[in-house]
C-alpha cells in the first residue's frame, strides 16, 4: 500500500490527530448522548470487562491491541508506522479526554453536555482529517476495513458503512452508549472529515 513520506513532522502531526481523537471519543463518551460508531465499541468492551468510566483508555488500548494482532495475521501489509502511531498513544489520549471533561464540565447539565458532544464528534472529525492527510499509515479499525474490502472484492465505502453499522450492534449489545451522537456520526462524519482534510491537505502542503 503507497503512503505519504515519513517524517518526524507527520509522524507527530498523526499524533496530534490521535490525541484529538482520543479527546472527542471520551468527550462523547463521558456527556452520555451515545459514541460514535467505535468509541460505542471501546464503551462495550469497558462495560462487560467491568471497568469504571475513567477506565475508557484502557478498554480502548484492550481493543486496538486485538486488532493490530489480528490484522498481522491476516493483512500484514497493513501493518505499518502509522499503525503503532496510532496504537500506543491513544488510551492515554482517551484518558486525558477523561481528565479534561472532569476539569472543564463545572456542570452536568444538558446544555453542558450538548456542548461537549459538539465538541467531541469536531475533535474527532479533524483528528482523524489530519491521522488521514499525512499518511504514514492506517490505524487497526481501517486496516481490518481495508482486509475485509479485499476479501469481499467490494468498494471501500460500501464495506465501511457495513462494518460501522455491525460495530454499533456489537457495542451496544456488550452495553455501549447508543444515542443521538452514534446516529448524526453515522452519517455526518465522512463528509465533515472529508471537509476537513481538504483544508488541512492544503495548508499541509505548503508547510
Amino acid at each position: 500500500m503507497k503512503q505519504g513520506k515519513i517524517t518526524i513532522k507527520s509522524i507527530l502531526a498523526a499524533a496530534f490527530g490521535v490525541l484529538l481523537v482520543g479527546i472527542g471519543v471520551a468527550f462523547n463518551n463521558c456527556a452520555g448522548f451515545g459514541n460514535d460508531s467505535i468509541g460505542i465499541v471501546y464503551d462495550g468492551i469497558r462495560n462487560i470487562s467491568g471497568m469504571d468510566q475513567v477506565q475508557l483508555g484502557m478498554a480502548s488500548n484492550m481493543v486496538n491491541l486485538s486488532l493490530m494482532i489480528l490484522l498481522f495475521f491476516i493483512g500484514r501489509r497493513y501493518v505499518s508506522v502509522g499503525t503503532f502511531v496510532y496504537l500506543l498513544p491513544y488510551g492515554f489520549c482517551v484518558d486525558a479526554g477523561n481528565f479534561l471533561y472532569r476539569l472543564l464540565a463545572f456542570s452536568e447539565s444538558t446544555g453542558m453536555r450538548v456542548i461537549f458532544s459538539v465538541t467531541g464528534c469536531a475533535l474527532v472529525c479533524l483528528g482523524v482529517a489530519i491521522y488521514i492527510t499525512v499518511d504514514i499509515g492506517v490505524d487497526p479499525f481501517t486496516g481490518i476495513v481495508l482486509v475485509l474490502r479485499d476479501m469481499l472484492k467490494k468498494e471501500y465505502r460500501y464495506v465501511k458503512i457495513g462494518f460501522d453499522i455491525t460495530m454499533i450492534v456489537i457495542g451496544t449489545a456488550m452495553g455501549g452508549k447508543l444515542g443521538m451522537v452514534t446516529l448524526i456520526t453515522a452519517v455526518a462524519v465522512g463528509p465533515a472529515i472529508q471537509f476537513f482534510s481538504g483544508l488541512i491537505k492544503k495548508y499541509w502542503l505548503e508547510l
